[in-house]
């Protein structure tokens, strides 16, 4: 990378689009309460005071799935609970979810991939969290953003909002934060500049302190139109499942594979095979192998084992390739059952990957560390 400066985004988890990621990946983690073996494939689409889920589902005969409820619940959990903003968990909702396809469940049942494609995963030892430092940086505001909602620190708040940051780099390391761009949404009683001061004392400072960064208030600029944001949400903003890959990823910091993750059960190789690709590149720069790793894996549907795989250092490597791909092969095996029982992915862990990136934090086993040197 020989950008000078680079800048990435984030969304707070009530943006329209994460309500969808999250009401998919909820309706994925019910699924595989009941039924380990569950297959899903779930599409969202919110707007105003209205929800329609549609998809496929294939679990046992003996289980059933509220999905309606679901919904709701993940709505009034992201505080979606005012009339006033023109959608909440009353909102009607249309379910047209059917039974998955035989044509696919053949492949899948023996142990195929559920989908063709090529995934991605990316580390560098940028942050402690091996994540890019612009993305990084841009999900830990929207994630303070939304805590300082929920705890009622500033009760102006409401459960909507963005965060974009830019980071220059010299000699493909980060140097300075050169801007803070947010987006927040709040009650009409509360001004501009009261939120943006509020937001740079409570927020901004302590974010950026953490990542060894500092910034002047001039460099911060909140709701970039100058006029105050009152209707969060849905009634504002269509939303719609998998429309936030980037933010979900790298923020572009790396090459982003051909679908999406929420709502896809562990044989959607779009999701199990993009997490295998983040924990390979992520143990090849812990084990300090390369200082910036990009891995590629390729599927088609129906087949057990990938096509094609590949590793990508931008000559950062510290080793000869052989022993860095040596290494990279034999951390887990890359068919499609391999990733699943490797990184144990038939729990019910997916709702919260579906906020604030998919990787970065370590309570996902795809994140975890296996060796080092």
């Amino acid at each position: 990378m020989n950008y000078k400066i680079f800048t990435s985004e984030s969304v707070a988890a009530g943006h329209p689009d994460k309500i969808c990621d999250q009401i998919s990946d909820a309706i994925l983690d019910a699924a595989l309460t009941k039924d380990p073996n569950a297959h899903t494939g779930i599409e969202t689409l919110v707007t105003a005071d209205h929800v329609i889920l549609a998809g496929e589902v294939k679990v046992k005969d003996d289980v059933t799935i509220n999905y309606e409820e679901i919904a709701r619940n993940v709505i009034k959990d992201l505080g979606y609970t005012n009339q006033e903003f023109g959608f909440n968990y009353k909102a009607k909702i249309d379910t047209l979810i059917h039974q998955q396809s035989r044509e696919i469940a053949a492949g899948v049942d023996i142990g195929g991939a559920g989908d063709q494609g090529m995934m991605f995963g990316f580390a560098t030892n940028e942050t402690k969290t091996f994540m890019p430092t612009p993305v990084a940086i841009a999900h830990s505001l929207t994630e303070g953003l939304d805590k300082l909602r929920e705890d009622k620190v500033l009760g102006y708040l409401y459960p909507d909002g963005k965060s974009e940051v830019s980071v220059s780099y010299k000699a493909n390391k980060p140097k300075n934060v050169e801007n803070v761009i947010l987006a927040v949404a709040a009650k009409s009683s509360a001004e501009v500049a009261q939120i943006k001061e509020d937001l740079f004392r409570l927020l901004i400072n302590p974010t950026l302190d953490k990542f060894g960064f500092k910034i002047q208030k001039d460099k911060v600029l909140v709701n970039g139109t100058g006029w105050k944001w009152t209707t969060p949400g849905p009634a504002s903003d269509t939303g719609v499942t998998g429309r936030k890959i980037i933010v979900d990823t790298y923020g572009g910091f790396a090459r982003a594979g051909g679908g999406c993750f929420s709502g896809k059960d562990p044989t959607k190789v779009d999701r199990s095979a993009t997490y295998a690709a983040r924990y390979i590149a992520k143990n090849i720069v812990a084990a300090n192998l390369a200082d910036k790793v990009e891995v590629q894996i390729a599927y088609v549907i129906g087949q057990l084992q990938p096509i094609a795989k590949d590793i990508e250092t931008f000559g950062s490597e510290k080793k000869p390739h052989r022993v860095i791909e040596d290494f990279a092969w034999k951390l887990l095996d890359l068919s499609v059952p391999g990733i699943i029982n490797g990184l144990d992915l038939r729990k019910p862990i997916y709702r919260e990957t579906a906020r604030y990136g998919h990787f970065g934090r370590d309570s996902f086993p795809w994140e975890h560390i296996k060796n080092s040197r």
